[in-house]
């Protein structure tokens, strides 16, 4: 019997690799052959399963978010470079938690992808899960060496609030190398740069923007469109993707040249997945929390997809399910166990939850293994 454990983490509570470690200790008396590939789905945690997966991890000092300067790292396999934006200048990096919609910056990840290209990385995958700005990507570009400039030839200021002044951009400052680097971008939304369904509208108010600041930044990304149009003679404003991070997904595609795919696609084609597979007798994935979300291209799911392709059941476990049989079914998940149903109380199961973890894979998954 060979099993696959490919989890994501259950935010808040474990990493992926510990949510694997934990559910191959309870299966570990089982006799079966177990192989724990830790995944993510673009999101925080993507560089830690590249790591898991044999990637090194190059320690990088970036700014974060809102100027402060943060320890972060990408991994890195011969010429391919992972960077992950949420641990350079995501959500997480916001200190104390203050959300700061108007003056977060993806500067900080412009500047690790630099630090890749320089340190000979030819092939680029930016993973932009977690964003705390709505920059339209104009910090990842000046952390590259792109000049964005205001209506007085002076360099802009850094945040969604700064395009309100955008006139103009610069592209000369940008490394050489990326006219011969490979750049991914792995981003599950499908959502343009601006209107109803743009960056602004529709994650502006996960990031703290009030009604009036969505409007005021919906206004900005559209003033820095037409001037990148103007600079590069592209409009990709309204390409797929172009909302994805703030806008961080307009930058990659409408100057980096970027080919977009699903995060959990692109992670599972680093990892190695679909190798693992091969002669695998189940799949375990699994998330914090499954829900309707998670059916949009979430980590178990994307995993899910992979292994019915190959003829492999799927079990998930999660910390809570709100998925219906059906939707289960429909993603190719036969089974569905949660934390919640062994322990009610949410934080004393996110406390414990390697232990339940453990417990569910001995008492409710080793039936698996005999199949």
């Amino acid at each position: 019997m060979r099993i696959v454990i490919a989890p994501d983490k259950f935010k808040g509570s474990l990493p992926a690799i510990e949510v694997a470690a934990a559910i191959a200790a309870g299966l570990s008396g089982t006799g079966a052959e177990l192989v724990t590939i830790p995944v993510a789905d673009g999101g925080d945690g993507t560089v830690d399963a590249a790591v898991a997966a044999g990637y090194q991890r190059v320690p990088v000092r970036a700014t974060g978010p809102t100027g402060q300067p943060v320890s972060t790292s990408y991994a890195r396999r011969d010429e391919l470079a992972l960077v992950e934006l949420a641990t350079v200048c995501g959500l997480e990096r916001l200190p104390g938690g203050r959300l700061a919609p108007m003056e977060a910056s993806s500067f900080g990840v412009g500047e690790v992808l630099r630090a890749a290209l320089d340190a000979g990385a030819r092939q680029l995958v930016l993973a932009v899960g977690g964003s705390a700005s709505t920059d339209g990507g104009a910090g990842l570009l000046q952390g590259l060496g792109a000049r964005v400039l205001d209506g007085d030839g002076r360099p802009l200021g850094r945040g969604g609030a700064a395009l309100a002044g955008v006139a103009g951009f610069d592209p000369a400052g940008l490394p050489a190398a990326l006219r011969q680097a490979g750049v991914t971008l792995a981003a599950d939304v499908a959502n343009p740069l601006t209107g109803p369904d743009g960056a602004a509208a529709i994650f502006g108010p996960q990031k703290g923007a009030t009604p009036d600041q969505v409007a005021e930044l919906d206004a900005g990304l559209r003033r820095w469109a037409k001037v990148v149009a103007e600079a590069t003679g592209t409009d990709c404003a309204q390409a797929p993707g172009a909302g994805a991070a703030g806008g961080v997904g307009f930058a990659a595609l409408a100057v980096l040249g970027a080919q977009r795919r699903p995060g959990i696609d692109m992670i599972l084609e680093l990892v190695g997945f679909d190798a693992a597979l091969a002669g695998a007798d189940l799949v375990i994935t699994g998330e914090g929390s499954l829900d309707r979300q998670s059916l949009s291209g979430k980590a178990p799911v994307g995993v899910a997809r992979a292994a019915r392709r190959c003829g492999v059941p799927v079990v998930a476990v999660a910390g809570r399910n709100q998925l219906t049989r059906e939707d289960a079914v429909r993603a190719g998940i036969t089974a569905i166990h949660a934390l919640s149903d062994l322990e009610p109380d949410l934080d004393r199961s996110m406390a414990g939850a390697a232990a339940l973890l453990e417990r569910i894979a001995h008492d409710q998954l080793t039936d698996w293994s005999r199949i």
